[in-house]
């Protein structure tokens, strides 16, 4: 009988244990996984500190007061709906302790797998900040770079057994209690108007945290806000354009499905498409032009492109020492550009502008590869990166060349583990050996050679196992590069140019040797440049400064005419006439540059013969040129202002070139 009364008292006891699990699983849930989130989210991004490549850092109190409330608000709704979902699934059982443990677990837990594997494979895009910027830069298939990083990860499939195997223990634990438990109270339900009302106060809500434009940038970085902000996305693309209310920047013309943020400006037709600069009056031709004639005896060309290699780095002195010997005496006896820029600050996109001279190119039609075979030229690449990445080898041609070495050839040598496209580094040393391989005896330059070589060194993070350190100290370790070890860093990456000099002066001594140097033109330039914390940022292709787009042009070649300000699209018109080309006829123009791509940019800009410099912000519609140092709206420039006209000239331009490459798409213009 004892027992019997023993028995009751005992379910009795684990009562109130199910009963304060329903109150706490739905608040438990929302706050373990949003924590997780964020401190992955902040090892990542460095959402509070920056770090490489983040440019917008939550360091003001409206900016963290507005990303806070962003993040809980559409956490809370989104596991909540998720609450009530799995409760009406479960049925009857929505009242059991089955329902608290299978929301634990599978809510909860199941959120967690899915942040470490997303994480886990951003974490082998390298530098790469996010998918968006993968896209922007063209490169690799992004399902294969998925695989491997997860493939690659035994953690994840730890953890998942793991929580299996818990889930399982937890399930037979509770069953002996499972069946004659009272139900389990309804802690969470609320009626259906006051659930439109919490869904439509969260849009209200993340409508003003996209105003705030740091915050924005964070709070997007997370799954339930990315969600959420998607469903209010489509709820308020009215006339279906991809463009609305909560969109970035926001639809101004909500029912006008013509136009809309970067919407392609048509010239002559009276409308103003993308809503700035009026409609755009098109001057100039998509026409190709045939390959240039070198004249006379023909010179071998040696074409050298520097990864992140600003243009202050060359002469630049380090322990009373200039860094770059080899560049100095090149830059002294031949020509040196005045003001050099890239286009943009992504590798991709700045050499197809290099290769072929044009801003936004299509094909390869138009290419220096054609270019020097057209002219009886031999054509050999030896690149330390991946030419497949962004579609650059195909696009330019690159593939045609007779010797091809690149990071997918020598992927096996490559200097880190990481194999996505992006990421793949091979030191200059792998290249040099390759060179004497295949064209390391006078007899194979019995015709002249057009070479190219790109050369890896100073990419992130700024050392690899195979450099030599030739300025005094250590290289910094990847995880301790930061703000806080800025003068670190930066050594480390001036260590790099220096590096790369040397490799320019190893391939210098063996074209010597090989007695083909006194026929040879060599130039060097770069892709883009690289911020080290001197402007509060460490990377590239955020901002449109001198340390990020202001790249070096050097030819051994004295007496070369060059503009003063270029761009890489301006370099394939002067390396031919450099070759012996004529020259074409040219007029001083800005060199235009862009954030992003150029059909949706972040902010388009320009460098004016007199150095000047104009920045439009699309997402913020504001200005700042460097005459004033300041930023102003657009809609707030006075009519006929120097600022309103440089603006809209930019704003013209970018139209132009838009234009440009529309009409290079057309089936006819092939």
């Amino acid at each position: 009988m004892s027992a019997e009364l023993a028995l009751p008292a005992k379910r009795w006891s684990l009562r109130p244990s199910w009963a304060a699990a329903a109150r706490l699983v739905l608040p438990a849930t929302i706050l373990v996984t949003l924590i997780a989130e964020l401190l992955l989210a902040e090892r990542k991004y460095a959402l509070f500190g920056g770090g490489f490549g983040q440019s917008q850092v939550l360091d003001a109190p409206l900016e963290i007061a507005a990303f806070l409330a962003a993040i809980l608000a559409c956490q809370t709704l989104v596991f909540w709906l998720l609450y009530r979902a799995l409760r009406r699934l479960h049925g009857r059982n929505g009242s059991a302790p089955l329902f608290v443990l299978n929301y634990a677990f599978l809510m909860g837990g199941g959120a967690i797998a899915v942040l470490i594997g997303k994480y886990q494979a951003l974490a082998f895009f390298s530098d790469a900040m996010s998918f968006q910027i993968v896209r922007n830069l063209g490169g690799g298939s992004l399902v294969d770079a998925l695989l491997y990083s997860l493939s690659e990860s035994g953690l994840v499939l730890i953890a998942v057994a793991g929580g299996a195997l818990l889930y399982a223990a937890a399930l037979i634990f509770s069953r002996r209690w499972r069946r004659d438990s009272p139900p389990i109270p309804d802690c969470y339900r609320i009626g259906a108007a006051r659930a439109v009302a919490a869904l439509a106060a969260t849009g209200l809500l993340l409508f003003a945290v996209n105003r705030v434009d740091d915050a924005r940038a964070g709070a997007v970085r997370f799954n339930a806000v990315l969600g959420l902000s998607t469903l209010f996305d489509q709820l308020t693309d009215f006339d279906r354009d991809g463009w609305s209310w909560f969109s970035y920047p926001l639809d101004r013309q909500p029912f006008d499905s013509a136009r809309h943020p970067f919407a392609l400006d048509i010239p002559g037709d009276g409308i103003d498409q993308d809503g700035f600069g009026g409609d755009l009056i098109f001057s100039g031709n998509a026409a190709t032009a045939s390959a240039p004639v070198i004249a006379g005896a023909k010179r071998n060309v040696v074409l050298i492109v520097l990864e992140s290699t600003r243009a202050d780095a060359i002469g630049r002195r380090i322990d009373g020492r200039s860094l770059t010997p080899t560049l100095d005496a090149l830059a002294a006896s031949g020509s040196r550009a005045q003001a050099a820029y890239s286009h943009v600050g992504f590798t991709t996109f700045s050499l197809q502008s290099l290769f072929t001279g044009e801003l936004a190119p299509v094909d390869d039609r138009q290419s220096l590869i054609r270019d020097f075979q057209a002219n009886g030229y031999e054509v050999g690449v030896f690149s330390g990166q991946d030419e497949n990445f962004g579609g650059t080898a195909e696009l330019v041609g690159l593939r045609r060349a007779s010797t091809y070495v690149d990071g997918a050839t020598l992927r096996e040598e490559r200097a880190f583990s990481f194999a996505a496209q992006g990421s793949i580094i091979i030191d200059g040393k792998l290249l040099l050996r390759e060179f004497d391989r295949r064209l390391g005896r006078p007899e194979a330059w019995h015709r002249p050679h057009f070479l190219y070589f790109n050369l890896q060194s100073a990419h992130f993070p700024y050392t690899e196992p195979l450099m030599d350190q030739v300025i005094a100290g250590t290289p910094i370790p990847r995880g301790e590069i930061g703000a806080g070890n800025r003068d670190w860093t930066q050594r480390t990456y001036w260590n790099a140019i220096a590096y790369n000099d040397r490799l320019i002066g190893a391939l210098i001594a063996r074209l010597r040797r090989l007695g083909v140097l006194d026929n040879t033109l060599l130039i060097v330039t770069a892709d883009h440049g690289e911020s080290l914390f001197d402007d509060g940022f460490l990377g590239h292709g955020h901002m449109l400064n001198e340390q990020q787009t202001r790249i070096p042009f050097i030819l051994s070649a004295p007496g070369v005419a060059m503009p003063q300000v270029m761009g890489l699209a301006d370099m394939r018109g002067l390396i031919l006439t450099a070759a012996g080309a004529p020259q074409p006829a040219r007029s001083p123009v800005p060199v235009f540059q862009y954030l992003g791509s150029l059909d949706r940019p972040g902010s388009i800009g320009w460098v004016d013969p007199a150095g000047n410099r104009t920045i439009f912000n699309l997402f913020e519609e504001s200005v700042w040129t460097s005459g004033s140092g300041r930023w102003v709206r657009y809609s707030a420039l006075a009519a006929g202002s120097g600022e309103k006209r440089a603006a809209d000239a930019l704003i013209g331009e970018w139209a132009r070139q838009r234009w440009l490459r529309h009409l290079r798409e057309q089936p006819a213009s092939r």
